[in-house]
């Protein structure tokens, strides 16, 4: 499977895992030490992996919600063995943009670093 092709399958899994609230799945997107960073409403925000996943167990997922399923992929670029990946991810009334970093590690494509931001939902 070429990089591209992988790293589509690395990300339905991520929004699986988001849309579902599946903290075990989303585990396996990130490498254990990635770091994720945003700005939300004028606050910024930082968290380690752990920590992520313990606020997405504590909430309510979009599928529980019964919120249509309307994540997808903006744009994927890949040199060599790091890549970078955008995507719309509209859920819990927020509409997230997020930058994901992707490594090669141990042989599996995981995400690194998860940078985000809420945009205003327009007409």
């Amino acid at each position: 499977m070429d990089a591209h092709h992988a790293i589509a399958a690395v990300l339905g899994a991520y929004f699986k895992g988001l849309y579902t609230g599946d903290t075990a799945l989303l585990r396996t997107v990130f490498h254990p030490d990635a770091a994720l960073f945003a700005e939300r409403g004028g606050q910024s925000y930082h968290k380690r992996l752990d920590d992520y996943l313990d606020g997405v167990a504590a909430r309510a997922s979009p599928a529980s919600l019964g919120e249509p399923y309307r994540m997808r992929v903006l744009a994927i670029d890949v040199t060599h063995d790091i890549a970078m990946a955008r995507v719309h991810v509209p859920a819990l009334g927020f509409n997230y943009v997020n930058y994901l970093s992707f490594v090669r590690w141990q042989g599996c494509w995981v995400i690194v670093n998860k940078v985000f931001t809420d945009l205003p939902i327009t007409g």
